[in-house]
């Protein structure tokens, strides 16, 4: 008999009130190893509340939030060891180097790598060998989410949620993030990632939500649906 393989993220009716003002009514969620989830919603839709749930920043009025079979709770730190986070602004040392930010936030996670680990590690999430010596102060910000994912493998994580990841970044950076993020993926690192930029979430996802007034309205499969296909239908829902 074939065991069902276990969600990694999984939402249950998750919702969150502030008085009279629903901010998320009841999300249900799943996501499997694998899978990369991009939100699209405006300013106000619900995709950073949901992902502050998970992270355990906010508590839900209602519902569950679940990793890998974890209850989300606040103060409560288990389900934590099975995530990483990328927000749209990564929050680095600028007086430190890149190599030594990762040291650092490695041994914050309880993790103490070699030097030639914490390289490979730079390598991976794609910032060049050059930089991994400079102070963060000199960095773009495309460079400084490189070291946030490389943080983000250091720690091992099954799961990375990410907040607006590309904002502000230049196409070229972009598209180098985008590559990075695809190849975890196909690692089978689950990744749920709010965004506004419906071309890209065309390209790195596997799957799209579009969320409006915090209910989830449309979820659809990347593979059927064009980036032309997928504005009109988020232009007509927002």
């Amino acid at each position: 008999m074939t065991t069902p393989v276990q969600d990694r993220v999984e939402a249950i009716d998750l919702t969150k009130a502030y008085n009279e003002h629903t901010a998320l009514n009841k999300l249900n969620l799943r996501l499997k190893a694998g899978e990369i989830f991009c939100l699209l919603g405006q300013n106000g839709a619900g995709k950073t509340t949901t992902i502050n749930i998970f992270l355990g920043f906010i508590e839900a009025t209602a519902g569950k939030a679940i990793i890998n079979g974890v209850d989300v709770k606040p103060g409560n730190s288990e389900s934590k060891k099975h995530l990483a986070y990328i927000p749209e602004v990564v929050q680095l040392y600028g007086n430190l180097t890149g190599i030594e930010n990762l040291d650092f936030f490695s041994r914050l996670a309880g993790f103490n790598y070699r030097q030639d680990k914490l390289e490979q590690l730079l390598l991976q999430a794609g910032l060049q060998q050059e930089a991994h010596s400079r102070k963060l102060v000199h960095y773009s910000k495309g460079m400084r989410q490189k070291v946030g994912i490389a943080i983000a493998l250091a720690k091992n994580a099954d799961v990375i949620f990410m907040d607006e990841p590309t904002s502000g970044l230049d196409p070229k950076a972009t598209q180098e993030f985008t590559t990075i993020v695809k190849a975890l993926g196909h690692k089978g690192k689950t990744i749920l990632m709010a965004t506004h930029d419906i071309f890209n979430a065309v390209n790195v996802g596997t799957h799209i939500g579009i969320m409006k007034n915090g209910t989830l309205v449309h979820t659809l499969k990347t593979a059927d649906i064009t980036a032309n296909e997928l504005q009109k239908l988020y232009l007509e829902t927002i």
